[in-house]
């Protein structure tokens, strides 16, 4: 994969001796394990709400966790290297927190389905419908037509396929969800359990906007410019070390025997060394590659519906941000704004509190925030030739890949109670985000969770 990370952040690794936040050489009042979503979030609001030194590690060498993206050295183009990330939020807190430290696009996530050759827009919809059906069916027409197909599924579902065909039908299951479904999981929609589907949303209407949310949009520098803009705002109270494994770490290992107050977002059932047994995952493959194409699809996202060819969806990464393609070199990161601080706890939609700035020069903010944009020159549009694809194929996860997706069968649920049993009995330690709680995650959920866990916590700091 080609990298330029060098734009992207200015924390460094621990094995590089530096960090860009230092606290004094005293022990920290709180170790945060793993600096994602929420791991950030908490990090930021024990700083800012409850005044505490806090030290963050991580086992990669980047902020964000799996919403970390880089910026493709040879055409400029930003990738996310986990597989894309839309943020889309209705929770007004969250909205407001997160535009503190970014601001957003107006992009609108849509998603097409590539099924027989034919490319069908998602999620099903009116258009869905009467392109795959031949016909032009009214909204109550097609609810009629979904219900009739419906109806000769078994009263209860005894494994996927008959859930499936129980909610939209067996013509359009069979289409756009059998074999893609098949897929993912690597095992037949027959043998899987009906409780991974527990509803499929069908609109009657010709909305084929991907989320139905209140807020969308992509942070307009960035994910690593956000998440280098909460730690800035954080300044000396909080250090950052990457590449630092919370379980072989020598300095670590002295941090955890003094009972330090910990926020462990790493997995829990590695925490206590599998007792119980492993939780199950799936993973990812993904398989980048620049072509000499200036649009590959014409969409952000491309399913591939049947089982043909192997991998799910191909990303298409320019269509995140189209407004770069003609973008000039400007400085819209400077103290002009007279940006506010931080320590509120009121999430006000008048309040314009952020943290989009710092103390660096406008040069510097191009180059580090903006990295399509250097020299007095936009990379992006120079490269307008050229695209950066991923394909992305499910494959089962393993100890020591990257876990995506919780399986959570009746089996896992059962081995979650009893590690949460053991969470429960620690007297310093807080288990949270998608890994500690083994639960499947959008980004605002993800910092919903996190502003609530400091809530539920503060009482007991301040």
């Amino acid at each position: 994969m080609n990298k330029d990370n060098s734009k992207n952040t200015s924390v460094r690794s621990n094995n590089q001796a530096s960090t860009m936040n230092n606290v004094a050489a005293s022990q920290p009042d709180v170790l945060i394990v793993g600096a994602g979503l929420f791991g950030l979030t908490m990090a930021e609001r024990l700083v800012h709400n409850s005044g505490k030194k806090v030290l963050l590690i991580d086992k990669r060498n980047h902020l964000g966790g799996n919403c970390y993206s880089e910026f493709d050295a040879e055409t400029g183009i930003e990738c996310h290297k986990y597989g894309a990330h839309l943020f889309h939020t209705s929770d007004e807190r969250v909205w407001q927190y997160v535009n503190r430290f970014t601001k957003f696009t107006n992009y609108v996530h849509k998603v097409y389905t590539t099924h027989n050759d034919e490319v069908f827009p998602l999620p099903i919809n009116l258009s869905t419908i009467n392109q795959f059906f031949h016909a032009a069916y009214t909204p109550d027409e097609a609810k009629v037509k979904i219900a009739e197909q419906a109806a000769s599924a078994p009263a209860e579902p005894q494994n996927l396929a008959e859930q499936g065909i129980s909610l939209i039908g067996q013509p359009l299951f069979d289409a756009f969800i059998k074999n893609y479904t098949t897929k993912q999981w690597q095992t037949p929609a027959e043998e899987l359990s009906p409780d991974i589907i527990k509803r499929l949303p069908v609109r009657y209407n010709y909305d084929n906007r991907y989320f139905n949310n209140k807020y969308e949009g992509l942070p307009v520098d960035g994910y690593a410019a956000w998440f280098d803009n909460i730690v800035k705002s954080c300044q000396s109270s909080l250090e950052i070390r990457l590449e630092t494994d919370y379980f072989t770490d020598p300095a670590i290992q002295k941090l955890r025997a003094a009972k330090i107050l910990t926020i462990f977002t790493g997995p829990i059932d590695q925490f206590y060394q599998y007792q119980f047994g492993e939780l199950k995952w799936r993973s990812l493959d993904l398989q980048k590659e620049v072509l000499d194409v200036s649009d590959f699809q014409g969409c952000p996202v491309m399913n591939y519906a049947d089982l043909e060819p192997k991998y799910t969806r191909i990303h298409e990464f320019k269509h995140f941000h189209p407004e770069r393609q003609n973008s000039q070199p400007s400085n819209n990161l400077d103290d002009s704004n007279n940006y506010k601080d931080a320590r509120s706890d009121d999430y006000n939609e008048n309040d314009n509190t952020n943290h989009h700035n710092s103390a660096e020069t406008s040069s510097n903010l191009m180059s580090s925030r903006q990295p399509w944009l250097r020299d007095g020159r936009n990379y992006y549009a120079e490269n307008s030739g050229k695209s950066v694809i991923v394909r992305e194929y499910s494959k089962t996860w393993h100890r020591g890949e990257e876990p995506y997706y919780p399986v959570n069968t009746a089996d896992d649920r059962e081995k979650l109670a009893q590690y949460q049993a053991l969470g429960r009995a620690e007297a310093n330690v807080i288990f949270g985000g998608r890994l500690g709680e083994y639960a499947y995650y959008d980004m605002d959920k993800t910092i919903a969770s996190a502003l609530a866990c400091y809530d539920s916590l503060k009482t007991k700091l301040n």
